[in-house]
C-alpha cells in the first residue's frame, strides 16, 4: 500500500506541475503581434474588403466603363486602352491610400483614447520594433488592396477597353509592390504621429487628395513633358514612382520611368522614413 501510495502521489505531483513557462523573445513576440493584426482583419473581413476595394472600383466603373460608353475615354499611348494606363495607377494608388489610412486612422485612436498604445509597449518588445510592426501590418492591408483592383479592373470595362496588363517583369513587381507598401505604411505612420487627431481633415485635403490626383495614377509620368514645371513638381509626390514602377512591370509598352528612377526612391524613401516614423513614434509613447 505504501509504494502504491507514493507512486500515486509521484504521478498526481507530476500530473499537477506547472509546464515549462515559454521564454518570450523578439521574434516571437513579433509574430505573436502580427497574428493579432491578421486575426483583427479576419474578424472584420468585410468591413476591410469594402473599405479597401470601394474607392478603386468607382474609379474603374467611372473610367474604365463609363466614359467610354458616353464617348469620353482617353486615348493611350501607342494605341493602348485607357484602361491599360489605368492600371498601375489604381494598383498603385489602392496600396498607397489604404497603407497610409492602416497606420494613421488606428494609431491616432491608440494614442489618443485612453492611451491604449501603452498595453503594446508592455509587451516585451523595443519600441522601435513596435513601430516597425505596425509598419508591416498597416504594409499588409495595402498589399491586399492592390492585388484586390486587379478582379475588378480585368472585369469592369466598356466593350473593347479592355486593359491589356500582364507582369513583364517579376522581380521588378514584387520589389516596387512591396517597398511601395512600406513606404506608405511608414508615412502613415509618420504623419499619425505628427499629426492633431483634431485636425484629420488637414490629411484629405492637403495630402492624400494631392497624392492621388497628381500621382500620375490616370497618366503616365512622361505624358507631362508639355507642362515641365508640373512634371518636375510631381517628383515629389511619391505615388509617382509607384504608379511608374508598376507601369514598367505591367504596361512596358506604355511610357514610364527608367527602373533606377522609380527603384532609388522607392528603397531610399521607405528606409528614411521608416528611420523617421520610428523617432517619432518612440517620442510619442513615451512622453
Amino acid at each position: 500500500m505504501t509504494t502504491k501510495t507514493a507512486h500515486a502521489k509521484r504521478a498526481q505531483a507530476e500530473t499537477l506541475t506547472a509546464p515549462p513557462a515559454v521564454r518570450p523573445t523578439i521574434p516571437r513576440t513579433f509574430m505573436a503581434m502580427m497574428a493579432r493584426e491578421v486575426r483583427v482583419m479576419r474578424k472584420n473581413f468585410m468591413s476591410t474588403f469594402v473599405r479597401v476595394l470601394a474607392q478603386p472600383l468607382m474609379f474603374v466603373f467611372v473610367f474604365a466603363y463609363v466614359l467610354p460608353k458616353i464617348g469620353g475615354g482617353m486615348a493611350g499611348q501607342g494605341g493602348a486602352t485607357f484602361a491599360t494606363i489605368l492600371v498601375p495607377g489604381l494598383v498603385g494608388s489602392s496600396i498607397m491610400m489604404q497603407a497610409m489610412m492602416a497606420a494613421i486612422f488606428p494609431l491616432m485612436m491608440e494614442l489618443t483614447w485612453q492611451r491604449s498604445i501603452t498595453d503594446r509597449a508592455l509587451a516585451p518588445l523595443p519600441i522601435p520594433l513596435l513601430a516597425i510592426q505596425k509598419i508591416v501590418a498597416a504594409a499588409l492591408q495595402g498589399l491586399i488592396g492592390g492585388l484586390l483592383v486587379f478582379p475588378a479592373v480585368l472585369f469592369i470595362h466598356a466593350d473593347g477597353q479592355a486593359p491589356e496588363v500582364h507582369v513583364a517583369n517579376w522581380p521588378i513587381f514584387l520589389v516596387v509592390m512591396i517597398t511601395g507598401a512600406l513606404l506608405a505604411a511608414s508615412g502613415g505612420l509618420l504623419l499619425g504621429t505628427l499629426i492633431n487627431p483634431q485636425k484629420a481633415q488637414v490629411l484629405f485635403a492637403v495630402i492624400l487628395m494631392p497624392i492621388t490626383m497628381l500621382g500620375c495614377v490616370y497618366y503616365p509620368w512622361s505624358a507631362l513633358d508639355n507642362v515641365r514645371w508640373l512634371q518636375i513638381a510631381s517628383l515629389f509626390n511619391p505615388l509617382v514612382y509607384l504608379s511608374e514602377g508598376l507601369r514598367a512591370a505591367l504596361t512596358p509598352d506604355v511610357g514610364h520611368m527608367p527602373t533606377w528612377a522609380f527603384l532609388l526612391p522607392l528603397i531610399g524613401g521607405t528606409m528614411a522614413l521608416t528611420w523617421f516614423a520610428t523617432r517619432t513614434f518612440t517620442k510619442r509613447v513615451l512622453t
